[in-house]
């Protein structure tokens, strides 16, 4: 029949009831019908076909959607979250599809029991309210893959039955959760990833774990990197909207993309300043995540490019040049466009409108008017209403926009609240593109420029005073002028030492620092055993800043994890001092390795170039020893954001799991 599921056993064993497993939530119903299996054996196969939705970061639970509509949970032993994975060994991830009575994971038993854990493997279908007739269980000695259940689905438009009383009331629970983690008055703050309602608790003693962890609807209590963890399940959103609403609107944003409370900085100077620059580098990295594979995929195509021009294959003024330099440059040129969309998203305003905003940004016309300024000073090259303005190129930039999504997330409910319902469609989104782009293009880009012009000038002083010192200095710290987008400091700077001497010192020294940034995420690629998704990431991003880009490395993984990013900086210190000792010179703007050629210089190879290969084996050797030893290892990606909550700028960025 259609509209039956014959479904299989998750392991050999003793099959049961889901009302005779030894788990309360489980037994009760409390995440639907389904089955029980005490394990006889190891290997975990599994139940139904479908796709994987769901592998919990303690690797004892494995989610699985089918193309009948069920949503089935395996989840392995009871109270195991509480034993960090070691027990087990998971062989498929989210977005894999399996086959029923294919093996998806592997449970030592023993070291269970020597736990004094319960062994149950329990299949749940957590969506039994919506496509679950009956179920029919065969109990007794079972293999792993035999049939040992059938499951009758409602026919397509047939009415669902009425609720049960072991159906969750999300209200109720919501209010025994907030109530028993030590009332409103104990939160601090509160966010949720796929199957967790994580709390910041202000005394986490007040929590009483044995009352919540036996509340219809809750899986477990968890606790680690200073959050407590209410283990849910697939209802974790409609129990995270839940307790938002019971915390009440100091907790919620003005909108419903946002829901997390903004939380008072820290006392003190030194930890105000540290505070807000971590949120500060969350959001970036945060915003920057979606789009990480595209830039590193658009880098490495423009490495490519600038190799096969290099050889003297392509020629840089052809119609074939310019339209694959479009693809690969195409990204980078309407990068306001994509961050504007990723940061509304985080900061929870507005996709579309900062979208917009970031499109202001990149107009060709304003573009236009910003090359009209060639100099390392700020000139003033327009004018807003009568008032002077510099007109910035905003092309490849990231800060601003963070800025506009920021400024818009504080636009949006004002206005929402000032401008009558009947117009708000139409009027809002002017108003808000309006300001916020005057906003940005009379104060923020300007300031910005202001600050990169005095950089500039030190830089450039820096230069003439001592060649390695200043390979040291900007080796170091070059990339952080990137984070806010004052490297473009340097580019005029770079353009004019090209221009009247033909060849640029200062391109060198950031060339070592493109390097070192590529040899860090090459550490952690190598470093990378079991996340498979890190290790595409990295080995992605190693090219792309071995071409030259290093947007993807720094904020798909060197700022998001730290310490890289100070691992990374290191090499790059050592490969500008190297470059400065040994006056290494570029005649090209295309740098690190894919940029060979332009440390030629066109009289014959000289001791420039012996000193380019140098001091870049230098920085990859610092920067992936330094990283491989010091700045990376695996269990920081179980610490580190997997998926990232949305918060305000300004409020406390933890770092959580899925799970």
């Amino acid at each position: 029949m259609k509209n039956i599921v014959n479904m299989l056993a998750p392991v050999s064993g003793d099959s049961v009831k889901i009302s005779s497993v030894h788990d309360p939530m489980f037994s009760e119903k409390a995440m639907g019908e389904g089955y029980g299996v005490i394990p006889s054996d190891s290997s975990i196969v599994a139940p139904v076909s479908g796709k994987v939705v769901l592998v919990a970061s303690t690797k004892h639970a494995i989610g699985l959607d089918t193309d009948d509509g069920l949503e089935v949970l395996i989840h392995m032993g009871v109270d195991t979250v509480e034993l960090n994975g070691e027990p087990f060994d998971v062989y498929v991830k989210e977005g894999d599809t399996v086959k029923a009575g294919q093996q998806i994971a592997t449970m030592d038993v023993a070291k269970i029991k020597d736990a004094g854990k319960v062994t149950d493997v329990i299949v749940a279908i957590t969506n039994t309210a919506m496509v679950l007739k009956e179920i029919k269980v065969h109990e007794g000695n079972v293999e792993a893959g035999d049939p040992v259940a059938t499951a009758s689905l409602f026919a397509k438009g047939e009415k669902e039955p009425a609720k049960t009383k072991n159906k969750v009331d999300f209200d109720a629970l919501a209010k025994d959760i907030v109530k028993n983690v030590g009332g409103v008055e104990n939160v601090d703050n509160v966010i949720h990833c796929i199957t967790r309602v994580r709390f910041y608790l202000k005394d986490e003693s007040k929590a009483n774990d044995d009352v919540i962890k036996n509340l219809n609807g809750v899986l477990d209590v968890a606790k680690a990197g200073g959050q407590y963890q209410v283990v849910i399940g697939p209802a974790v959103e409609d129990v995270f909207d839940a307790v938002v609403d019971h915390l009440g609107p100091t907790f919620g944003a003005n909108n419903n993309e946002t829901r997390a409370q903004k939380e008072p900085a820290p006392k003190g100077i030194w930890p105000k300043t540290k505070y807000y620059f971590s949120s500060l580098i969350g959001v970036i990295t945060a915003s920057m995540m979606p789009i990480i594979g595209l830039l590193a995929a658009a880098g490495i195509l423009k490495g490519l490019l600038s190799l096969i021009v290099s050889a003297k294959w392509l020629s840089d003024t052809s119609a074939t040049y310019m339209i694959i330099n479009a693809m690969g440059d195409s990204v980078f040129y309407f990068l306001p466009i994509l961050v504007g969309f990723t940061a509304a998203k985080r900061l929870g305003s507005n996709q579309i409108i900062v979208g917009v905003i970031g499109g202001v940004l990149a107009y060709p016309t304003l573009v236009q008017l910003a090359s009209k300024t060639s100099s390392v000073q700020m000139n003033m090259n327009a004018d807003f209403f009568g008032l002077p303005i510099h007109v910035a190129n905003y092309t490849y930039s990231i800060f601003p926009m963070i800025a506009a999504a920021w400024l818009a997330s504080i636009v949006e409910p004002w206005l929402k609240k000032h401008i009558p319902a009947t117009v708000r469609m139409i009027v809002s989104p002017l108003v808000e593109v309006f300001v916020v782009s005057a906003i940005i293009l009379v104060i923020v880009g300007p300031v910005i420029t202001l600050l990169s012009s005095y950089l500039a000038m030190g830089i450039v002083a820096l230069l003439k005073f001592s060649p390695a010192l200043s390979g040291l200095i900007i080796g170091g710290f070059y990339q952080c002028l990137v984070i806010f987008g004052l490297h473009w400091a340097v580019i005029p700077v770079v353009a004019n030492q090209i221009a009247t001497t033909g060849h640029s010192a200062l391109n060198a020294i950031v060339s070592a620092t493109m390097v070192a940034q590529g040899a860090a995420v090459m550490a952690v690629f190598f470093k990378t055993k079991k996340n498979i998704g890190m290790k595409q990431i990295a080995g992605a991003a190693t090219i792309s800043a071995f071409s030259g880009i290093t947007e993807p490395a720094m904020y798909g993984i060197n700022l998001k994890y730290g310490r890289i990013f100070w691992t990374a900086n290191i090499g790059g210190a050592v490969g500008g001092l190297l470059t400065g000792l040994f006056h290494v010179d570029m005649w090209g703007f295309a740098g690190s390795l894919i940029g060979f050629a332009s440390f030629i210089n066109p009289k014959g190879i000289d001791s420039s170039f012996t000193g380019y290969l140098i001091a870049s084996a230098a920085a990859i050797v610092v920067s992936f020893t330094c990283t491989y030893l010091f700045g990376f290892k695996e269990q920081d990606l179980e610490e580190n954001v997997h998926e990232v909550g949305k918060v305000r700028l300004g409020s406390r960025e933890p770092a959580v799991n899925k799970g």
